[in-house]
């Protein structure tokens, strides 16, 4: 059997392969947060195609830590009808679901709030300059994420992954590169990690323990002054015994620049923290080929294959994968006259 569709076990989560839809926004939720039919079936059709987890877009845990005005919101219970719905959705189509925790920082675009950030430095000339945060703006972010992961699990979600990528909120404090604060929130890595750790700490205080939690970082910033895999190991391994349990290995976006892509070409950042973790991390990058996704299995290299265009693409991916890889899956009963 293709190592691609074999099961995984975390915690009491078990996937029925190894393929994941990470987060990517689709900028379609109601100005007030609330998730609309395009979410249902954007969602669940991926459940039908045959997808082992799906991760919802970045869901912003306050108001004014979304990216856009058309953000999905988990900072008021009210959001927790539609967030279910899609849930429901995915779970009747065989596909387990998390929700991304999220806060823009720096980076939110959203029109109703000033951003806010651990430094007042700007993303880029076109972006807003940011206020840096109070101790009590902290404070209610790290309770934001706390109050985030508890309606996650009135939602119904199976997993969910603290977004610590993108340049956005946590990513923000964690590098040298937008932190500048002198309080006990900046200067050293510890002083930088202590946003995380704290958001960790509230996090795990709701979140039922048999329930995984998986971070998503950025491993390379592409810039000499900042992050690179090996720092992000050495932060994972001082974050041990705080509840991560899957890492979800992305890079960039802290900086304003495009770096070089090609197909895997964040792969190499995943198997190090692998390697130097022993953490289970999900690897992806432009993954298209069903063929790559079973190599960098195999190898060892990976536990889970994140596709995202591909998966925009075509979401029936895994059942022509399956075909491919000449593994023997379970067809939609409704869909099975078409199987390969």
């Amino acid at each position: 059997m293709a190592k691609l569709f074999t099961e995984i076990k975390l915690k009491d989560m078990v996937l029925k392969n190894r393929i994941v839809m990470p987060p990517m926004c689709m900028y379609t939720a109601d100005t007030d947060g609330n998730a609309s039919d395009w979410h249902h079936t954007h969602y669940s059709t991926r459940a039908v195609g045959g997808t082992g987890l799906i991760i919802l877009e970045a869901t912003a845990v306050e108001r004014r830590g979304r990216i856009s005005d058309w953000d999905l919101g988990i900072w008021k219970d009210e959001h927790v009808t539609g967030l279910k719905k899609i849930v429901d959705g995915c779970h009747e189509n065989g596909a387990k679901v998390g929700v991304q925790l999220a806060h823009a920082g720096r980076k939110s675009q959203a029109t109703a709030d000033h951003p806010i950030a651990p430094s007042a430095i700007p993303y880029n000339e076109t972006y807003r300059t940011p206020v840096e945060m109070s101790k009590e703006d902290i404070k209610k972010a790290v309770s934001a994420f706390k109050n985030g992961a508890d309606r996650a699990n009135a939602a119904g979600f199976d997993t969910i992954e603290i977004h610590g990528a993108h340049g956005y909120l946590i990513n923000e404090f964690l590098s040298p590169l937008t932190n500048h604060r002198t309080d006990e929130y900046g200067g050293s890595e510890d002083n930088r990690m202590r946003f995380l750790f704290e958001v960790l700490q509230a996090i795990t205080s709701v979140w039922p323990k048999e329930k995984p939690i998986i971070l998503r970082i950025s491993a390379e910033e592409y810039s000499e002054d900042g992050y690179h895999p090996a720092d992000y190991a050495r932060i994972l391994n001082s974050l041990e015994g705080l509840g991560i349990d899957l890492v979800n290995v992305s890079t960039g976006a802290v900086l304003d620049l495009v770096p070089k892509v090609y197909p895997g070409y964040q792969v190499r950042s995943a198997e190090l923290i692998k390697k130097e973790t022993g953490l289970p991390v999900i690897a992806g990058g432009l993954i298209a080929s069903p063929s790559m996704a079973e190599e960098i299995l195999q190898n060892d290299r990976a536990d889970l294959i994140f596709l995202g265009r591909e998966l925009l693409r075509n979401p029936y991916w895994p059942l022509q994968a399956a075909s491919e890889l000449r593994a023997e899956i379970e067809w939609p009963e409704q869909y099975k006259r078409a199987k390969y």
